[in-house]
């Protein structure tokens, strides 16, 4: 199968067999981009994904989200414009691997790009949305390939890399997909009243979470806004508050080492009990059971901070 790839593909291969040897994530010199690797397929998984771009240079994921799936491989991109939980399925072998690389995307960094896009008036508005999977072109082909080659040299990350990953941002606002992407990144009108809410949710996880005080905030009824929520995200306000707390606890005990109770506490749960019977109803097995799987299965950096 490798002899009838591309060069470009070909090049972007070798790149990330370098810069990810070990399955898992591997931060790379830049804060805001991470290497993806897995040696293995995956049965459906939950996730937890932040804002992103995912460029997968071999192998095959799938993203599932409501009744939507999202296909990101060789051939295509995801992006997401607001942390959603999901679920993803990994198609990889060992002869094969999945690579992938990994840019966190942050609004204020984008703001000006957005800002310049718009002033030009050379695209077309859309309705924002939450995430997409699109045809990867040419031009941010050579983007990536221009970046993974920046981070094999620190020097050449440091200096080169924020250009480059500024110029893969500007071709994915501009892309087929562009425009709901920058729709939903500007936070404009009642996407963005979730997405603030959605923000607040990432960033209070630990602290109680009241519906009617979230949907008061956003400026809308409870009603208006579990329909706008669900809209965003494919789940309620409540699952989802659930479900980043779940996701957070189980990289506290992966990444940091700490206890189920420990890890419950810190996310907001009263009762270890409770947090124990929703972790193994999201993640099909009981804490102790999933921390030990993944670090018998994953070498992960200290820096993950999301789920693959």
């Amino acid at each position: 199968m490798r002899n009838n790839r591309n060069p470009v593909s070909i090049r972007m291969v070798r790149l990330l067999e370098k810069l990810a040897p070990s399955e898992g994530y591997t931060q790379s010199a830049l804060d805001t981009v991470r290497l993806m690797r897995s040696d293995r397929p995956l049965g459906r998984t939950p996730v937890l994904y932040e804002p992103s771009i995912v460029i997968v240079c071999q192998g095959r994921k799938l993203g599932f989200l409501g009744n939507e799936v999202y296909v990101y491989d060789a051939q295509h991109y995801l992006v997401l414009s607001v942390p959603l939980p999901f679920s993803t399925e990994t198609q990889a072998s060992p002869d094969e691997p999945m690579l992938a690389v990994s840019i966190r995307l942050d609004l204020l960094e984008l703001s000006e790009l957005i800002a310049h896009i718009g002033a030009a008036r050379q695209h077309p508005e859309a309705a924002p949305a939450g995430i997409v999977s699109t045809p990867l072109d040419d031009k941010l082909a050579g983007a990536t390939i221009r970046l993974l080659e920046a981070l094999t040299e620190p020097l050449d990350a440091q200096v080169l890399g924020p250009a480059i990953v500024r110029e893969i941002c500007y071709r994915v606002l501009t892309g087929e997909q562009g425009a709901a992407m920058r729709a939903a990144l500007a936070h404009h009108g009642r996407f963005g009243r979730v997405a603030r809410a959605l923000k607040r949710i990432h960033t209070e996880y630990a602290e109680p979470l009241n519906v009617a005080r979230l949907a008061e905030e956003a400026g809308m009824s409870v009603p208006a806004f579990h329909a706008n929520f669900r809209t965003v995200t494919q789940t309620s306000p409540i699952q989802y508050i659930k479900s980043t707390r779940l996701h957070q606890a189980r990289l506290m005990m992966i990444r940091d080492g700490v206890t189920a109770a420990a890890a419950a506490g810190r996310v907001g749960y009263e009762s270890a009990s409770q947090f124990s019977r929703e972790f193994k109803r999201l993640f099909g097995r009981t804490p102790v059971e999933e921390v030990r799987d993944m670090r018998e299965s994953f070498t992960l950096s200290p820096a993950v901070r999301f789920g693959t």
